[in-house]
């Protein structure tokens, strides 16, 4: 039977995507700083494992080890010729994972900077930097383009274009957003109205949040009321993670246990979200947990 496009699936039920990568590779020993997708070519079995896990937990969207893949992030580790064949390689090594029922989803990170004017680069060179690397994940195999963990609306729309430019698979979008005098905006002050009006009007099919800077996982339910609302019917996606972090040392902790997570998965499905995951903090064990409930 042939799969669904992830499009038509979310329209039929709720779909659990996977959580953090980051810190499951520090787990199997990257350190701090270094470059996540030299795993891709160096130590693709661990990324595969971590894959793995998450599938095995009963995630069936798998994310790409990709987040920094965009040539301005990799040249900062001295990289930037690596764009095509690393991405090619993070989608592949998601797509042996995946299987016939579970869908890969290329994902693109922030670009590291700021636009004009803030900062020196357009609109029209960030396109060009995020096709480059969405073009090497759909050669890989993606069967969608996840932008995510955008501040700023004018690059997470940057990303939606140039997806847009190189491919018709679905496009998802997500924001991390804060609370700042208990609104929830983006860094850059965007409400959540505006922030999600703009990337639907850009052409994104799914667009929601992750990551939210110092967000618990109470205020994970209140902003994804205002997305729902703002989504106005359209399909949505929520990546909390694991509750608010808690600096330990030289460390940082997220708190929230297996069982609060499934719970927040329970209220997020009921709330209308078409695909619930996790980001930073969680865990396999968190989205075992969130699959089941």
């Amino acid at each position: 039977m042939t799969k669904p496009s992830l499009a038509e699936a979310c329209l039929c039920s709720t779909l659990t995507c996977d959580g953090a990568m980051g810190t499951q590779l520090i787990q199997r020993g990257m350190r701090i700083g270094e470059c996540g997708m030299l795993w891709n070519a160096e130590r693709p079995e661990d990324v595969k494992a971590v894959h793995q896990a998450y599938r095995s937990a009963g995630c069936r969207l798998i994310t790409t080890n990709s987040f920094g893949g965009s040539r301005s992030m990799l040249a900062r580790h001295g990289l930037g010729d690596k764009v095509a064949e690393w991405n090619r390689r993070a989608a592949e090594l998601a797509g042996e994972v995946a299987g016939p029922d579970g869908w890969v989803i290329g994902d693109v990170g922030p670009f590291g900077d700021f636009l004009e004017p803030l900062g020196e680069t357009t609109a029209a060179e960030l396109e060009a930097i995020f096709r480059e690397q969405i073009s090497a994940l759909v050669a890989g195999g993606a069967d969608a383009i996840l932008v995510e963990t955008m501040s700023d609306p004018g690059e997470l729309c940057a990303g939606i274009r140039a997806a847009r430019a190189v491919t018709d698979l679905p496009v998802i979008a997500t924001y991390a957003f804060q609370k700042s005098a208990g609104e929830y905006r983006t860094m850059m002050g965007t409400k959540v109205a505006e922030a999600i009006s703009a990337a639907y009007d850009a052409g994104a099919n799914i667009v929601g949040a992750n990551c939210g800077t110092d967000l618990s996982l109470a205020d994970y339910v209140e902003l994804a009321k205002e997305i729902v609302a703002a989504a106005d019917g359209r399909a949505t996606i929520m990546q909390p993670n694991a509750g608010a972090p808690h600096p330990v040392g030289d460390d940082v902790r997220y708190d929230a246990t297996c069982e609060e997570m499934a719970t927040l998965a329970r209220t997020l499905r009921g709330l209308g979200i078409a695909i619930v995951g996790g980001c930073c903090g969680t865990s396999p064990e968190h989205l075992a947990a969130m699959a089941k409930a």
